[in-house]
């Protein structure tokens, strides 16, 4: 493993644990936001059909992923700043 991407190891450990709990609260803010209800829906809720749950998946989804991305790509930037390589 070269030095680069030792030195990432920690930033993306770091950023993928606070980008976990950015995303899980921009969805629940976003949730409460266009629906208007405090809870999303889960695959085990009896009252949501199938349609309206892989609605709620994929829309976690996605914010999960945009926010991964995002942290990901802002932390090796920040490495590339400290080393002057990429992490990649």
């Amino acid at each position: 493993m070269n030095a680069t991407k030792a030195a990432y190891r920690p930033v993306g450990l770091i950023s993928g644990t606070l980008g976990g709990l950015v995303a899980g609260a921009v969805f629940k803010q976003g949730w409460k936001s266009l629906r208007h209800e405090e809870h999303t829906w889960g695959a085990t809720d009896r009252d949501r059909s199938w349609p309206e749950i892989w609605l709620a998946a994929a829309a976690q989804g996605a914010v999960f992923a945009v926010v991964k991305a995002t942290v990901d790509r802002a932390g090796a930037k920040a490495v590339h700043r400290a080393t002057g390589t990429w992490p990649g």
